[in-house]
């Protein structure tokens, strides 16, 4: 009869044995595994705040580099602009002191036209129309409407500035069509061709003389003047910044 027991209580202990092990086991896995995982997100998160630690590091790196070419340029410009003002001034001519201004686009001006934009400028003089600069290339203009000033893409119908085309400083007047951006009223006998730069003339102290505006991409001959389809350098749709023209000269 002991040995009975004996073999009983062995068979019992053993079962125990198996079941608790390997219900141990198992809590030990899954804790094994939350550990693990616990510390592979520590990892990933730490990699990425290494890498963009890293990133922001290079970025601060180039934005450096890339100040001190533009502090280069800017002492360069200073001494062009003087030289410019002294030969002014020799010859009894107006001192070139031409002004800019950041501003900023607030919302549409009107749901559905996504060419026109409220902006948060502010001046004196509601009935002067201004150029708009982005990326030192031109994006429109800003008018005043409703006591606000508003700024109109180049490619709406309302913009409309002076501007000259190739080193022969072809003139024309660039409009929008609503989509795309046109140089119209071109003398017949001037030639302008596919690829030619266009730039502000500042004739009509909306912008100041050589604003980049882009090249042309097509000639279309019309009864009386040649108009020229053009490929704008300005490509942006919400332009958050830009600057606008105070002064032209």
């Amino acid at each position: 009869m002991s040995k009975i027991k004996q073999i009983f209580f062995v068979l019992v202990f053993l079962l125990f044995s198996i079941y608790f092990g390997s219900y141990i086991k198992g809590q030990s896995i899954s804790s094994t595994n939350d550990v693990i995982s616990f510390f592979k997100n520590i990892n990933t998160n730490l990699t990425q705040k290494v890498k963009t630690h890293f990133n922001k590091s290079s970025q601060i790196k180039t934005l450096l580099l890339e100040n001190e070419e533009l502090k280069k340029k800017a002492v360069l410009l200073n001494t062009y602009a003087y030289e410019l003002n002294q030969i002014l001034k020799d010859t009894n001519s107006t001192k070139f002191t031409p002004n800019i201004k950041l501003i900023r686009t607030l919302s549409y001006a009107k749901i559905g036209d996504y060419n026109k934009f409220w902006v948060d400028f502010k001046n004196n003089n509601k009935n002067k129309i201004y150029g708009a600069i982005f990326n030192a290339h031109t994006a429109g203009i800003i008018t005043s409407k409703d006591s606000n000033f508003m700024l109109i893409l180049q490619n709406d119908e309302l913009a409309s500035f002076s501007a000259y085309i190739g080193d022969e400083k072809i003139p024309a007047i660039i409009n929008g069509d609503g989509t795309r951006v046109i140089a119209k009223f071109i003398p017949r006998w001037l030639n302008p061709k596919i690829g030619d730069e266009v730039y502000t003339s500042g004739l009509d102290e909306v912008f100041f003389a050589g604003v980049p505006v882009g090249v042309i991409d097509e000639i279309i001959d019309e009864d009386l003047y040649k108009s020229a389809v053009i490929k704008p350098y300005f490509d942006e749709v919400t332009p958050a910044f830009l600057y606008v023209v105070t002064k032209e000269r």
